[in-house]
Formats: structure tokens, C-alpha cells, sequence
């Protein structure tokens, strides 16, 4: 299965979502709405699906789909029993399709399911690349506090969307991705930023450093360029390239008006350069920006 978009997605009775329909779907996405109308259940529930396909059968993981999907969903939603996950009102079952270009992955399950999926359709072969999703809360400077809350003590608090974020950013940066799309966009992120992040080996802590070289306190660092700066991270170690899919969550959460357009920016220039498909949850009284 090549990397291919999302083209198409049905939704009945997930968590507040009685019932969504969407086909056609585009490069860059935004889903706008009021805070509680679904916004981020609807990004979570489109990133388990794609993250299950990619993790399955990856490497020598011998789960079956519904494994994964029943782990994914857990861990993304920090739900104890699938069932939660079921719109209340509803006596019916949650179902979910997704297309991604020839190909599509499926499920249902009851206010009854706790640990596993039963009803489950989906590709023999898994989907290539990484996509990543980028929650609304900053994650570089709570860097060690997520790796021990999932590693270490296994509990709830922050979900699968910060921890995979973190393992991401985990990986050290790949030489040789200089391929000249892929220069390019690195040098214009770079200048967006005046500089990267790195990881510090011996003090176990992130920095930021500018163009100059200048090492920074990760604490110092504006908002806005963390988030762009994790981008770059991710394209500097290769985890991020073309069969990549993005969500983003509250993209204007603690970012300023430029920063929001420098961030905007940088996904045209992804979706265009790369070719990322991008979805992006924005709050109702931000709709206008950009």
C-alpha cells in the first residue's frame, strides 16, 4: 500500500460525533468549530486509523490489525474500555470508514466492547511512511515527563498523540537527506526559525540553537518557533517525507497572529513541496486568520 492521501471518511456515534461524512478531501484541511463539537475526537479518530495501518505488520510486530486498532484507540483516546468511546445517546454501534486513495480501513464496535475489536476490514499489507499528530500543548519542554509516564509508570495522562510525537522527535537527524526539494524546504524552515532544536545526550534536555550557533534554555523559546522547530526535527531525521499525513490540533493555541501565519506558511509549502496531506483543527473565534 503506497502512501497514498485520505480521500474519503464516514463516522457514526464516536464519542460526540453522531454522524460525519466527508469525501473528497484535499491536501490542507481545516476543521473549524466551537470547543467541545468534536474537533479533536474527529482528528484523534483519523489518526488511529492511519497510524494503525502503518504500524501494522511493521517490522516483526506480529499483531493482528484489530490489536492494534483496539491499542491504538485506547492509548490515543485513554479510554478503559472501547465502549466509552461510543456516542451516548446513541443505541447503535460506532462505526468508522476510511478511504485512502484505492484502499480503506473499517471497524465497529458496541457500548459493550471493552479490549477488543471483532469487526474489522482492512488491507493485507500496511501503509508506508509516518504521519504524526501535534497536539495542542507543547511537548519539547515535557519531554521526560511523557517518555516516564508511558515507559515507566504505563498510565494515562498523556496519550498516544504526545508520546508519539516524542519518539519521533527521539530520532537523531539522518545524514544525507539533501535531495534538492528537500534542501530546499529545510533552508526556508531554518529561516523561518533562525535556527533548530537539538538534543542534548549528556544533559538529557532539549536546547534551541540559532543560525549563529547561540544555544538557548528550550524554556526560552518562544512557542512558535517550538512548533515549527518539531517540524524540522522531524524532516532533519527523515521521520516526516512524502506518505506522511499531519493533524494538528488548535494550530493558534499559544501562537500569535505571525507566528501563526510563518506556521500556515509552512504547511503550504510541505503540502506543495512534499506532498503532506495536512488536517487542522481551529477554534471557531480564530477562523478568520491567515
Amino acid at each position: 500500500m503506497n502512501g497514498l492521501p485520505i480521500t474519503e471518511v464516514g463516522i457514526r456515534n464516536l464519542g460526540v460525533i453522531p454522524s460525519f461524512q466527508w469525501d473528497n478531501i484535499p491536501k490542507i484541511n481545516l476543521i473549524v468549530g466551537e470547543n467541545g463539537s468534536g474537533k479533536t475526537f474527529l482528528l484523534k479518530g483519523l489518526y488511529s486509523a492511519v497510524r494503525t495501518l502503518e504500524e501494522y505488520k511493521r517490522g516483526d510486530d506480529i499483531r493482528s490489525i484489530a490489536e492494534v486498532l483496539a491499542e491504538k484507540l485506547r492509548w490515543t483516546f485513554q479510554a478503559e474500555k472501547l465502549g466509552d468511546l461510543v456516542h451516548r445517546s446513541s443505541e447503535k454501534p460506532l462505526s468508522f470508514e476510511m478511504a485512502l486513495g484505492d484502499k480503506s480501513i473499517g471497524y465497529q464496535f458496541s457500548r459493550s466492547a471493552t479490549s477488543k475489536i471483532v469487526s474489522v476490514f482492512a488491507p493485507n499489507g500496511g501503509k508506508e511512511g509516518n504521519s504524526i499528530f501535534i497536539p495542542s500543548k507543547e511537548v519539547v519542554s515535557l519531554f521526560s515527563v511523557i517518555l516516564k509516564s508511558r515507559e515507566v509508570d504505563r498510565s494515562f495522562g498523556f496519550d498516544d498523540t504526545y508520546y508519539d510525537l516524542v519518539k519521533a522527535l527521539c530520532i537523531a537527524p539522518t545524514p544525507g537527506l539533501d535531495h534538492p526539494e528537500f534542501a530546499k524546504v529545510r533552508s526556508i524552515v531554518r529561516n523561518m526559525i533562525d535556527g533548530r532544536i537539538e538534543y542534548e545526550e549528556n544533559t538529557g534536555k532539549w536546547v534551541y540553537k540559532n543560525n549563529k550557533n547561540q544555544k538557548f534554555s528550550i524554556g526560552t523559546t518562544s512557542e512558535g518557533v517550538k512548533k515549527i522547530a518539531i517540524i524540522d526535527r522531524m524532516l532533519a531525521n527523515g521521520y516526516l517525507d512524502n506518505q506522511s499525513i499531519v493533524f494538528i490540533d488548535e494550530v493558534e493555541s499559544a501562537l500569535h497572529p505571525t507566528a501563526i501565519c510563518q506556521f500556515l506558511d509552512l504547511v503550504a509549502l510541505l503540502a506543495d513541496k512534499m506532498n503532506i496531506q495536512f488536517f487542522i483543527g481551529v477554534s471557531r473565534k480564530h477562523r478568520t486568520f491567515g
